[in-house]
């Protein structure tokens, strides 16, 4: 657990997810990992005409560590160019992760929008949490974030231990119908708060079900109007900073 991963393609929606996965960086002080998979689709093809895939998936992942790079403070920004299923990839590599980051286009509930397939996937199955950045182009940062939710009613220690973390990392308020005691003891400098009518969370964060990986939480992933972090429930401690 000693970087952040995130899944990159050059997409609006993994520029977004991008920034987030940044902010995440520099406030954990960890590295990060920009990773990147292509595939041949086409069937059989000799190794020179692959390779101009490769050299583009190359230019790819070049763009999306230069650009973290040159808008970061992030110390040690990585690469990995897989080629293969990207999904497959991001879960290999949550294994030594603290989080992977992944954008995906969910665009609240219009016909035929769904979450992408990528995203769903790794959310359903990687050893660490998961954030699932919605929507394309660059994170706004509002004056005022919203607090950090926990959309589960009955949050396991891992699902609160990880938002908790946000909440103190982040300097905002801890929506959950948790007892404060269940946190104080680690981060003392989190308030809980009731969610105000109308109020944007900065995150919502859910547990996931190990019975059925995605369970109940695949509509929010779906129509959450902001990030939404998917926590294992025998996932690791939040962040410390």
């Amino acid at each position: 657990m000693n970087h952040i991963v995130l899944g990159y393609d050059g997409s609006d929606f993994s520029v977004q997810a991008l920034d987030w996965a940044l902010d995440e960086a520099e406030l954990r002080r960890l590295p990060l990992t920009v990773a990147h998979a292509w595939q041949w689709p086409y069937g059989e093809a000799d190794e020179e005409t692959k390779n101009h895939l490769r050299k583009a998936a190359d230019h790819v992942l070049w763009h999306g560590a230069d650009c973290a790079r040159a808008t970061s403070s992030v110390v040690g920004i990585e690469t990995d160019l897989y080629e293969g299923p990207a999904a497959q990839r991001l879960v290999e590599l949550s294994s030594g992760a603290a989080i992977v980051v992944v954008g995906s286009r969910g665009l609240h509930g219009l016909p035929g929008a769904l979450v992408g397939s990528v995203a769903r996937y790794v959310a359903a199955h990687a050893e660490c949490p998961v954030i699932v950045v919605r929507g394309p182009g660059p994170l706004p940062a509002p004056a005022h974030p919203g607090p950090i939710v926990v959309a589960d009613k009955e949050p396991t220690a891992s699902v609160l231990e990880f938002a908790a973390g946000e909440a103190d990392m982040r300097r905002l308020a801890l929506v959950t119908t948790a007892e404060p005691q269940t946190w104080q003891e680690s981060h003392p400098n989190v308030v809980s708060r009731v969610q105000e009518a109308r109020e944007t969370p900065a995150l919502i964060v859910a547990g996931r079900k190990r019975a059925d990986h995605l369970g109940m939480i695949a509509s929010l992933l779906q129509h959450a109007p902001c990030p939404v972090a998917v926590v294992g429930t025998s996932m690791g401690k939040g962040p410390r900073g």
